[in-house]
């Protein structure tokens, strides 16, 4: 009954405050950063993300994530427990291990390692150390505050360059053959199927490359009984179906592997990939 209660009034808070239902949308609508956001608006904004589920406007719910994470990244990241140390280090350093195999056996030369969606830029400072034949370093984020905090942060490592961008823009004015793509902990959930399998198509018309996901899968989600990608969580975020959203853009497979979630999440897949 409370939940029904809250849904109403979030409902009707959304028709009565057109204005303020524009601001909260502008400024995006994933996380209730710091507590800043007033009950009336934690109202509307459960109303706003059940509205676009209901409906499946999978594209409203991508845009609702994509201004969270221009306005309101750097409030984030400033407060996010050490992605490196409490959850890259332990988790996944397995398929980064293997991944300089891979290089090693290979006659290609890779000459450049991009993260999309960098956050604080450790970890991709990190992994600079880790592959010194790769000469460059990439990492991108919608964030412009926070891209500029990671320039002054690591304006020493000259084999690091961050860039404030849509990592599926950047990549389609930028990309070539023989990159490696990664994310490090929740980033293409932020894609609506459609468009990520756009974006991985378009990496396999480029020419040999190699991805790297860790992307939190939501729990209960089972996709061999719905393969398509599913809202789950607080921020009702996309849990896809990376195996067959890879396959189908000509990618196989070369490593995978869990990584523990958090209460939303079942656990992390950890997919390394290439193609032919």
């Amino acid at each position: 009954m409370k939940k029904i209660i809250k849904e109403f009034i979030g409902a009707f808070l959304v028709k009565l405050q057109p204005e303020k239902v524009e601001t909260l949308i502008k400024k995006g609508i994933s996380f209730n950063v710091k507590n800043e956001l007033s009950l009336s608006e934690r109202f509307m904004r459960s109303a706003l993300l059940k509205n676009a589920e209901k409906n499946q406007d999978f594209n409203m719910l991508a845009e609702y994530h994509e201004n969270f994470w221009k306005e309101t990244g750097r409030k984030y990241f400033s407060e996010k427990e050490n992605v490196l140390k409490d959850f890259f280090l332990p988790n996944c350093l397995p398929v980064f291990e293997k991944l300089h195999d891979i290089l090693k056996d290979t006659h290609k030369e890779f000459h450049t390692m991009v993260e999309i969606g960098t956050g604080n830029g450790d970890v991709l400072d990190y992994l600079s150390s880790k592959f010194p034949q790769i000469e460059r370093f990439v990492g991108i984020d919608l964030s412009v505050e926070q891209i500029n905090f990671n320039q002054k942060l690591y304006d020493e490592n000259i084999k690091i360059e961050f860039v404030a961008a849509d990592g599926f823009e950047w990549i389609k004015e930028n990309g070539t053959n023989n990159m490696i793509i990664f994310t490090s902990g929740g980033v293409l959930e932020y894609f609506s199927e459609q468009r990520l399998q756009k974006f991985f198509s378009y990496l396999n018309e480029l020419g040999f490359s190699i991805f790297i996901a860790i992307e939190p899968i939501g729990a209960n989600i089972d996709f061999t009984k719905n393969p398509n990608s599913q809202p789950y969580g607080v921020e009702r975020s996309f849990s896809h179906d990376y195996l067959r959203l890879f396959k189908n853009a000509g990618f196989s497979l070369w490593h995978e592997s869990k990584a523990p979630g958090k209460i939303h999440e079942d656990h992390f897949g950890i997919f390394g990939v290439m193609n032919t």
